[in-house]
């Protein structure tokens, strides 16, 4: 589902302020961003320039000091954490630099868990959660445990994770931070095969020119603010 006019994402006049002690730290300054049911968004931008707090304010992970966030014609700025939790378990798939899996949970308990939040029943996880691994290619790996899979295995893990609720958006924050330029590559070339074969939208905070190549259009974002759009 989409708003109006294919946009799945509006973002209108956002603010994000945090206060340290007195001072008041402005992150993102009436900030207007649009993004497009299907598009591979890769957000860049230096240090400190408010991506991860950007991708955590679509994400429903945080909320604007001002401003509006639309997604899929619904207003998360206005939701309760309650409806917020519900939605972001419906609608987001979180990708992280640092996989964040469980240890003590193997491949594919740890893709599981997100579906614990759902009323599916044991056997239907059991069939998201395989369907999940077959995509990123790791069925054969799925009864392992992280320290015995690589970083590039872990992130598909995490990957699987965050596609295995069928999410209307993927979020990314530096995916292929941690990772060699193979794996990063192998990483990228998944993320670009779920956007092009599964129509999946995809939004990543990268600071890399070779990982923000592979998306279909590049946000710079500096000082809290759009410097520039440019097509891929």
């Amino acid at each position: 589902m989409s708003g109006q006019n294919g946009i799945l994402v509006k973002v209108k006049d956002v603010e994000k302020t945090f206060r340290r002690g007195s001072e008041e730290i402005h992150v993102l300054s009436g900030l207007n961003l649009e993004v497009a049911e299907g598009e591979f968004l890769a957000l860049m931008g230096p240090s400190g320039s408010g991506k991860t707090t950007l991708l955590n304010l679509i994400g429903g992970l945080d909320r604007p000091t001002s401003g509006s966030l639309e997604v899929s014609g619904e207003r998360i700025d206005q939701m309760s954490g309650r409806q917020l939790a519900e939605w972001r378990a419906r609608h987001v798939g979180f990708v992280f630099q640092f996989y964040n899996l469980l240890p003590v949970l193997t491949a594919e308990r740890n893709v599981e868990l997100p579906l614990l939040l759902t009323h599916l029943t044991k056997a239907q996880r059991r069939r998201h959660v395989h369907t999940a691994l077959e995509v990123v290619g790791l069925s054969h790996r799925a009864r392992h445990y992280p320290h015995t899979l690589s970083g590039g295995e872990q992130q598909r893990v995490g990957i699987a994770r965050a596609i295995v609720t069928d999410p209307t958006m993927i979020l990314a924050d530096e995916p292929t931070g941690d990772l060699d330029r193979k794996s990063g590559d192998e990483i990228l070339s998944l993320l670009q095969a779920l956007n092009r074969e599964h129509g999946k939208t995809i939004i990543m905070v990268t600071h890399d020119p070779h990982a923000s190549a592979r998306a279909t259009r590049t946000v710079h974002l500096d000082k809290g603010q759009l410097s520039m759009e440019a097509p891929a």
